[in-house]
């Protein structure tokens, strides 16, 4: 009798090789070196990081983190908290439901990054490392450990190096994260309350940053740990739960917006927060026009100018053309966005019918049109209406039943200055413009827009107006812009030519305009608005850069279009469009049993 040596199934897969680190380290080292180096980094903050006060947030003193230093501390604390939750530990498995190390190396990444952009900033502005105390040393070391263990650690492979997975590993694992238990209602609306609060705590923070060099460590810690959230499961648990509750998370959205101005003692942020509503009021417009429908507009900045000259012209300034005009402030904004609504259909009437660059041609020469045109109608070169470069000023504050913007007021023992009364009345526009856009995405024409977009040709042959579909995309998104340029005239006290152009060093402009439509997530309603208030955010903050602003502004977008080109807030649709199927776990097709599909090879 002969032996037989057995041969494996067909079937049979080989075990997959065990995954490692990119540091030769046991995963038990890794691990305590990540847990001792977070907490040695939040430690860190309470040394004194230089000698001199001229650093900005004074890191002179010993026991209590300035400036800076905060960062360093919430991101070390981010890092042990991971750490602790990769252990195991009884309360804190929350943080890691799809069990993986891609947020351990992104929150150590974040603690690294923002203390030693502080440290090298020390050394450059103050003349030299000879200016660092031996706190900023041991903060420099100690946030280069948690990076050692978590670089360490075994990081997940699909085809690619697994380090490499870690940094890219911005779309989340829907299959590895366990599914949710089923929570009360009152529960998951406890969990949007907080998160609310939370990120009313972290906009506030932001906004608030006096010096850039506090703004860059914040947006280095901000952008990190979301990243770590998102890698986590976090935000897709989170998403589930504002799914369910939508209307609920929309009421807790505007109460934030709200109760913004309440949070500030300097009247200049809520300036700030006035044009960051403005701007994403016009993007949100644009959201329209790009995302939804799909046409690339490269003049939309003309609309927001169209209803600004508008409201001017009719809202009682001395120096409006039309002298003895004063509509009210419902009459003005009506008007504006009349204007720029009969203003857009003129232009995409005989225009829409065009494609891709021809369109975006034409319609960054309308652009550049109404900015010359307005520039002439100075009575010189042209009939007398926009005063031509001198535009139009004192325009008077506006006075809504009996309130005068122009004022401060006090409310519960809180000062609302001028800039904060415009604020809540943006919000209140805001909220309006949300609605509309909202419903138009869901309905018939959103649809139609969206069939458009993805593909003319084939929503024509199904039965769709191609043409009309697109005209009242491009009348409804200018007439929302109208209606921002409203307000934006009233804020400004005047209405000139030169923020209506293409591109700039400041917004608005067309190109900030599309960018923040892009960045933030086409076909989102959240994306525009984080869009636009970056945007608006890097200028203001980013001033110690001079005229490098617009070479860091480029170096970020290149990146974020490299790592993310489906933009901060995505539309799933979108990141399918732009990952490949490895990329994005894609669940089994089943039957309409739930069983597996059997395919026509096996059956």
């Amino acid at each position: 009798m002969t032996e037989t040596t057995k041969t494996p199934a067909p079937d049979a897969t080989p075990a997959p090789p065990a995954l490692r680190g990119l540091i030769p380290l046991p995963a038990a080292a890794a691990r305590a070196l990540l847990l001792a180096g977070g907490i040695a980094t939040a430690a860190s903050a309470f040394l004194a990081w230089t000698w001199t006060a001229e650093f900005p947030g004074d890191l002179t003193i010993n026991g209590y983190p300035g400036g800076l230093q905060w960062l360093t501390f919430t991101a070390g604390v981010l890092t042990a908290l991971f750490a602790l939750a990769s252990y195991g530990i009884r309360g804190l498995g929350w943080l890691l439901p799809a069990r993986n190390n891609a947020p351990l190396v992104l929150t150590a990444l974040g603690g690294f990054t923002v203390t030693w952009f502080t440290v090298i900033a020390i050394s450059v502005e103050l003349g030299g490392v000879v200016n660092l105390e031996p706190g900023g040393w041991i903060a420099a070391i100690a946030s280069l450990l948690p990076l050692i263990g978590a670089f360490a650690l075994p990081q997940e492979r699909t085809g690619t190096d697994g380090i490499k997975e870690a940094l890219k590993a911005y779309i989340a694992k829907p299959d590895r994260i366990p599914a949710p238990q089923a929570t009360a209602p009152w529960v998951q609306r406890a969990v949007i309350t907080v998160v609310t609060i939370i990120g009313l705590g972290v906009f506030t923070y932001g906004i608030d940053t006096e010096y850039g060099e506090l703004f860059v460590g914040y947006l280095f810690v901000v952008t990190f740990a979301m990243w770590a959230l998102h890698t986590a499961g976090l935000l897709d648990r989170f998403s589930a739960q504002v799914a369910a509750n939508r209307s609920f998370t929309l009421a807790m959205g505007f109460a934030a917006a709200i109760a913004f101005p309440f949070t500030q003692t300097d009247d200049h942020y809520a300036n700030i927060g006035v044009n960051i509503l403005i701007f994403g009021t016009v993007a949100l417009g644009l959201n329209i026009v790009v995302g939804l429908a799909g046409l690339l507009d490269l003049g939309y900045v003309a609309f927001l100018g169209v209803g600004a000259y508008t409201a001017a012209l009719v809202s009682g300034s001395e120096f409006s053309t039309i002298s003895g005009v004063h509509f009210p402030f419902w009459a003005s904004a009506l008007t504006g966005a009349a204007a720029s609504l009969v203003f857009g259909v003129l232009i995409g009437a005989p225009t829409l019918r065009l494609r891709g660059d021809y369109l975006a041609i034409v319609t960054l020469g309308f652009g550049e049109i109404f900015r010359i045109a307005v520039n002439n109608m100075d009575g010189d070169s042209g009939p007398d209406v926009t005063n031509g470069p001198n535009g139009i000023s004192n325009i008077p504050d506006l006075n809504l039943f009996g309130f005068n913007f122009g004022q401060a007021h006090d409310i519960g023992g809180f000062t609302l200055g001028r800039f904060a009364n415009y604020y809540l009345l943006m919000v209140l526009i805001m909220a309006i413009v949300v609605l509309v856009y909202t419903r138009a995405a869901d309905s018939r024409i959103g649809r139609s827009w969206i069939a458009i977009r993805e593909d003319e040709t084939a929503a024509t042959a199904m039965g769709i107006n191609g043409f009309r579909v697109k005209l009242i995309a491009f009348a409804l998104g200018a007439a929302l812009a109208g209606l921002a340029g409203t307000v934006s005239a009233h804020v400004t006290y005047s209405v000139v030519p030169t923020p209506y152009q293409f591109a700039g060093s400041t917004p608005p402009n067309s190109a900030f305009l599309l960018a923040a439509v892009v960045l933030g997530g086409m076909g989102t309603v959240a994306g525009p608005l984080l869009g636009a208030a970056l945007l608006y955010l890097l200028p203001e903050k980013l001033v110690f850069l001079q005229d490098k602003s617009l070479l860091a502004f480029g170096i970020a977008l290149i990146l974020l279009m490299r790592f993310r080109p489906e933009g901060i807030i995505a539309n799933r649709r979108r990141q399918l469009e732009f990952h490949e199927t490895g990329q994005l776990d894609v669940p089994k097709q089943t039957t309409l049993t739930d069983e597996p599909a059997v395919t026509k090879a096996g059956a």
